[in-house]
């Protein structure tokens, strides 16, 4: 025998009525972390054909789309529809230092993987230090007077 609990009944339908405005695009829940070079995103898309995942880089934004649609079964009567079909959209200002022509996507079980790779310029780095004569890349001392001046206009 089934119990009755009309407070599910009442949070059923709280949530039909806040939800409804939300037909717009969806967030998805995810982590971001750091490990050495890379950035890494996981994105919990359960339920999604891969074939509607679609990552974005413009220019220093990524942006992550996906669908999920649900079977339409006619002649039935349904007892509880949780889930819901529409469109997942999550968008990240990448900043500077990325690499975003090596950015890389997966998505498995669920779960979309994306490897943010951190430029090579932006990676931490020893300076040498020298001691006494001059150190390389510096102007030598019997360079002409004239290049001296133009390089500090």
């Amino acid at each position: 025998m089934a119990n009755y609990f009309p407070m599910r009944d009442v949070e059923r339908l709280a949530d039909a009525l806040f939800e409804a405005p939300l037909r717009g695009p969806r967030q998805m829940p995810m982590d971001l972390y750091r490990d050495g070079d890379h950035y890494i995103l996981s994105a919990d898309l359960p339920g999604i054909d891969p074939g509607s995942v679609d990552v974005d880089v413009d220019g220093q934004l990524l942006t992550i789309r996906a669908e999920r649609t649900l079977p339409n079964a006619e002649n039935v009567k349904w007892i509880t529809r949780e889930r819901t079909s529409g469109s997942f959209l999550r968008q990240l200002s990448l900043g500077q230092g990325i690499d975003t022509d090596r950015i890389s996507a997966n998505y498995e079980n669920g779960v979309l993987s994306v490897m943010i790779p951190v430029s090579e310029r932006a990676k931490p780095r020893k300076v040498a230090v020298t001691t006494g004569g001059v150190a390389e890349g510096t102007i030598e001392a019997d360079a002409p007077q004239a290049q001296l001046e133009n390089s500090n206009a």
